[in-house]
C-alpha cells in the first residue's frame, strides 16, 4: 500500500471540506479504493499507487477550481470528479455541461442559471446583450463561449474589444507605444482566455490573428465575417460607439455585448450606448437582452457584501 500527501495550506479547511465535512465525505464517496484522513495542512491518502495518482490529479482540480472561483459546491465537486480517462466530465445523464475544458483540469461551465441562460440565448440569437454586476460572469461566460466556438471550428476567429474609456486613469502618461499602453487595460480578456488555451496556443492564435484584442476603435470600418465578438464594458460606449460595433456583424458571426450599467465612466454629460440600446433593441427577433445580479457574483464572497456596502451608502 502507498501514501499520498497533499499540502493544503494556502487553504481554509471549511472552504474545501465543507460544513461538517460533507464536501470530504462526498470526495471519500468517489474514491471508495482508497483511504483519505486530513490531518492539520494536509490530506493524507493510502491505497494503490494508480488510484492514487487519480486521486491526486483530481483533487488538486478541485484546489485549482476553488482558486479561480473562491467556492466549491457539491455541484462543482461531482463535475470535477466524475470524469473519463480523457478528462471529460459527465453528468449522470451522460451529458456534458462544459463549455470548456482549461488548463490543469479546470472545468469551465456556466455555474448559474442567468450564466446558462447566456449559452441558452447565444445559440438561439446571433447578438446578446449581458449586464449585470461586477464578478458576475459576464466576460467570463461569454469567451468561453467563444473559444467553445472556435474549437468546435464553428468561427474562424475571435474578436474581443472594450472602448478605451479611462477609469480615474490616464493612459496617455504610461510608458511605451499605443499597444503596451492598452495591454493593461485588456488585461482582463487576456487573463479569461489564459484560463482556457494553453499559453504557445493562445500566444499562436493571437500571433496568427486567430484571436485577436483590440480597442474599440479599432473595430471602425470592418466586417467582421466567421467571427465571434465580444464588446466588453460596453457601458463607457456612446449610442454611436455602440451602433458602429453593432453594424460589424458579418455573415455567420455571433456578437455578445456585455457591461454593467452601475459602473459608468462617461462624463456627465454623454449618454450610455449600453443604456440607450436597451430602449431601442428590446423587441428586435434574433436579439436577446440577459440581466444578472447579485445572485450570479462567483468571485469572492465578499464582493457581493462590498456591493450591497456601496448599494447601502448611495
Amino acid at each position: 500500500m502507498s501514501e499520498k500527501l497533499i499540502n493544503i495550506e494556502s487553504f481554509h479547511p471549511l472552504d474545501i471540506f465543507g460544513a461538517n465535512d460533507q464536501n470530504l465525505e462526498l470526495i471519500r464517496n468517489y474514491f471508495s479504493k482508497i483511504k483519505i484522513v486530513s490531518r492539520d495542512n494536509f490530506i493524507k491518502a493510502f491505497g494503490e499507487e494508480s488510484d492514487l495518482l487519480d486521486f491526486e490529479a483530481k483533487f488538486t482540480s478541485l484546489l485549482l477550481h476553488f482558486e479561480r472561483f473562491g467556492r466549491l459546491t457539491k455541484t462543482d465537486i461531482g463535475l470535477l470528479l466524475n470524469t473519463d480517462q480523457n478528462g471529460t466530465a459527465l453528468t449522470p445523464e451522460g451529458q456534458n455541461d462544459v463549455l470548456v475544458h482549461g488548463k490543469n483540469g479546470m472545468l469551465i461551465r456556466a455555474r448559474t442559471a442567468n450564466q446558462q441562460k447566456i449559452v441558452e440565448c447565444s445559440l438561439k440569437n446571433d447578438l446578446v446583450f449581458v449586464i449585470g454586476p461586477a464578478g458576475t460572469g459576464k466576460t467570463y461566460t461569454a469567451v468561453a463561449m467563444a473559444v467553445r466556438a472556435l474549437k468546435n471550428k464553428e468561427i474562424q476567429r475571435i474578436i474581443l474589444t472594450r472602448p478605451a474609456v479611462e477609469a480615474g486613469e490616464n493612459l496617455g502618461f504610461l510608458p511605451g507605444d499605443l499597444k503596451e499602453k492598452l495591454d493593461p487595460y485588456m488585461q482582463p480578456l487576456y487573463d479569461a482566455l489564459g484560463d482556457m488555451l494553453p499559453t504557445q496556443k493562445l500566444l499562436q492564435y493571437i500571433e496568427e490573428r486567430v484571436i485577436e484584442i483590440a480597442p474599440l476603435a479599432f473595430m471602425r470600418g470592418r466586417t467582421l465575417n466567421n467571427a465571434f465578438a465580444i464588446l466588453d464594458e460596453a457601458q463607457n460606449t456612446t449610442p454611436s460607439q455602440l451602433k458602429m460595433f453593432l453594424t460589424r456583424m458579418g455573415a455567420s458571426a455571433k456578437f455578445i455585448v456585455t457591461g454593467d450599467v452601475t459602473q459608468i465612466d462617461l462624463p456627465k454629460n454623454q449618454q450610455s450606448g449600453l443604456l440607450h440600446s436597451q430602449n431601442i433593441l428590446r423587441d428586435i427577433p434574433g436579439i436577446d437582452f440577459v440581466y444578472l445580479d447579485k445572485g450570479d457574483i462567483i468571485r469572492h464572497k465578499l464582493v457581493s457584501r462590498i456591493l450591497d456596502a456601496y448599494e447601502k451608502e448611495k
